[in-house]
């Protein structure tokens, strides 16, 4: 059997969850708004929020009359999102690479730095290609990234968390390509190690993949309030593209 990538690994377990619960969800509802008004996507458009985590996103999309499809690799996250389903929202486990069989999007949300997990340019290309068949005729396609040159300039090279008891050893490295962090904790005295690994994609990495993917970038923002994107100074790389 193949080793699991370190992807289906992590974002399974609760782990995952605990280390990542003190994320800013007023912050998340305040850039989906924002993201909405820019947009303006008509009432009852039909929207995927592409690798959903627990659905955080996919619930405030849905809460300004979308109708929303959250999709996610990990099984735990999308039964934990289950619990949200109702009318205009679902979720489904699914790997973004893939085209999702008889399902067209107005619009495509791919949030909290959800991309370059893979090993290649190939498997990035998958993913945009892939969008780019469930799109509409001029459907829109939003890709929220860490800024990656910030991110590395600032790199700090570990620091610790205790949350529930449990205190997480953080350990960021760089490579030529990826962003690294360790993580290493002990829980009921058993010893755990997990990694995560993103691509260290930077805007010019983002214009050439969606140029060859037959997308158009219509604008460029730097923060969830969409401020201008300054490769120094913005906290984000926020990429809205069109299809073409």
């Amino acid at each position: 059997m193949e080793k699991p990538q370190w992807y289906e690994s992590w974002f399974d377990t609760s782990y995952y969850h605990i280390l990542y619960k003190n994320r800013d969800y007023a912050e998340a509802e305040r850039f989906i708004g924002n993201l909405v008004k820019y947009l303006q996507l008509p009432a009852n458009s039909k929207v995927l929020d592409l690798a959903c985590g627990k659905g955080r996103h996919s619930v405030t999309l849905n809460s300004y009359g979308y109708n929303v499809l959250g999709v996610d690799l990990s099984f735990q996250s999308i039964k934990a999102a289950k619990q949200f389903e109702k009318e205009q929202l679902r979720f489904a486990t699914h790997d973004m690479r893939e085209v999702i069989d008889g399902e067209q999007f107005d619009g495509v949300f791919n949030l909290f730095t959800s991309f370059g997990y893979f090993d290649s340019e190939i498997d990035n290309l998958k993913v945009l290609q892939s969008i780019h068949k469930m799109l509409s005729s001029k459907g829109v396609l939003v890709i929220d990234f860490m800024n990656a040159a910030r991110e590395i300039a600032h790199l700090k090279p570990s620091e610790t968390k205790t949350i529930d008891g449990i205190t997480f050893q953080l350990t960021k490295k760089l490579d030529q390509q990826h962003i690294y962090k360790f993580i290493d904790f002990e829980d009921n005295g058993q010893q755990h190690h997990f990694m995560e690994r993103v691509q260290a994609l930077k805007k010019s990495d983002f214009e050439k993949l969606l140029d060859q993917s037959n997308f158009n970038i219509i604008q460029t923002f730097g923060n969830f309030d969409l401020d201008s994107f300054d490769e120094q100074q913005s906290n984000r790389l926020i990429l809205i593209a069109q299809k073409r």
